[in-house]
């Protein structure tokens, strides 16, 4: 990434294991408990073509598998769909990475593009704590927040919606 870029980091401690954080983070049945009701559709595997979709059928984002290693590291290219404003910005790239610290899972989320002052980066830095809370929310009690559970009726998609709840 060069220093033109723009970049977001988030770093959180699950207390769980790396299987059941990986699960949570890609199979559609937990997606939909703490992001917004989406669900991702994809093969998990280099090269496979990733979408995240909105309940009412939209593609909300897309992109491709880059790097996988379950239960640890998970590389997306990831583009935005549906928000005219954001789509033009082209691929940004998402890691997860799960690192086992004793009884809990390290995960850090990075979201980054090769673009100075990024409005996808902005809007994703705004939605990424409240989904990823909801997550640990999710592994750690078996409940999600209640605010991720669905999809926000007029919302554009997750990331604004998120910045609007608070």
């Amino acid at each position: 990434m060069s220093n033109a870029a723009s970049q977001f980091v988030y770093v959180t401690y699950i207390r769980t294991t790396p299987e059941k954080l990986w699960q949570a983070l890609i199979e559609p049945e937990f997606t939909r408990r703490f992001w917004m009701g989406t669900s991702q559709e994809c093969a998990w595997e280099v090269g496979a073509s990733w979408r995240l979709m909105i309940p009412d059928g939209r593609v909300g984002d897309s992109g491709e598998v880059l790097e996988i290693d379950p239960p640890r590291r998970l590389v997306l290219l990831w583009r935005n769909e549906f928000r005219p404003e954001l789509r033009p910005e082209g691929y940004s790239r998402m890691t997860y990475l799960l690192e086992p610290q004793a009884d809990m899972v390290k995960l850090t989320v990075m979201h980054e593009i090769d673009r100075p002052q990024s409005k996808f980066i902005e809007a994703v830095s705004n939605g990424w704590p409240l989904i990823l809370a909801s997550l640990k929310s999710l592994l750690e009690t078996g409940e999600s927040l209640a605010a991720t559970r669905r999809w926000p009726e007029g919302a554009e998609c997750a990331t604004s919606a998120s910045a609007d709840s608070r």
